[in-house]
């Protein structure tokens, strides 16, 4: 296990705690999904059940069933749940933080849209789509080629079917009303009183108003889209200590070759941490565990 985790990490992490009056649990993943409850759900029984939980959490992002499942997994053991943003938050992850009461995100959190994603087949020109790449086809049909709407929207279907197998397109459009219904339910946590209607544009905006994926999202601009993000220097000072040591110890990227081992999870309280650690070749990933000093 890298020293700097188990030890420099730790006590920046109690200072957080203290500092915020809570639990501090770190969330580093390379992808969510739901092959990560069992360890994350032994995490939380180590720290029991407390009023106030904070999530550092780092990640591009992951499954949205399994975001949905870590959400509704931490607020089983806290009645305040706060996420703590220093970078990296996005696409699931997004979703995901969606579920928090409050989100403290720092001056380089990046937040992303949720639009759904297909991944095709790329050879045969099929290859990773957004929900928002099908829904726009026959508008810029209309729009760069001044061909008339209606015309343009059956045109594209039909594209759209010569190109994608019809039952593919029609589990797509189920996976994005998935993604609604399930920012919807998270977003329910974290803005109770808002008018259902209000809650569903907020969701809709972020599935549907941004032009890329990987827009870049603010802290800032996500609090003014309604969501209930905060400020706080200190935390996101000492929050950002620990995002530096966990940018240098998960992600592939971290590996030395394509041989080579990774560790593309982490789970860390102030008395245990556990990495998983990928194998090449799609092997078993495998769990290790180290109970930190009192």
């Amino acid at each position: 296990m890298p020293p700097a985790v188990d030890f420099a990490a730790l006590d920046t992490l109690r200072q957080l705690e203290e500092l915020r009056g809570s639990r501090v649990l770190v969330l580093a993943a390379s992808t969510l999904d739901i092959e990560m409850l069992p360890a994350l759900y032994e995490q939380l029984c180590g720290i029991g059940k407390t009023e106030r939980l904070d999530v550092l959490l780092h990640s591009r992002g992951g499954i949205v069933n399994g975001a949905r499942r870590i959400a509704l997994l931490l607020r089983e053991f806290t009645r305040h749940l706060g996420m703590i943003v220093p970078h990296y938050c996005e696409s699931s992850a997004t979703l995901l933080a969606m579920a928090a009461d409050e989100i403290v995100a720092g001056d380089l959190a990046i937040f992303s849209p949720i639009d759904p994603h297909l991944h095709g087949d790329a050879g045969a020109g099929t290859g990773t789509l957004s929900a928002q790449d099908i829904r726009l086809f026959g508008k810029m049909c209309a729009s760069w080629f001044g061909a008339d709407p209606d015309a343009a929207r059956e045109q594209a279907l039909g594209l759209m079917c010569q190109n994608i197998f019809p039952p593919t397109l029609a589990a797509f459009y189920r996976s994005t009303l998935e993604v609604e219904q399930i920012g919807e339910e998270l977003l329910r946590h974290q803005l109770p009183q808002l008018d259902p209607a209000r809650r569903r544009a907020i969701v809709l905006r972020l599935m549907q108003d941004y032009h890329s994926h990987n827009y870049a999202i603010t802290g800032r601009e996500l609090g003014e889209l309604g969501l209930n993000v905060v400020r706080q220097p200190q935390a996101e000072a000492l929050a950002w200590q620990i995002s530096r040591l966990l940018q240098a110890s998960v992600g592939r990227g971290i590996a030395d070759s394509e041989e080579d081992e990774w560790d593309d999870m982490l789970l860390a309280s102030r008395d245990c941490v556990s990495m998983r650690r990928r194998r090449p070749g799609g092997l078993h990933p495998r769990w290790r565990e180290a109970r930190l000093a009192p």
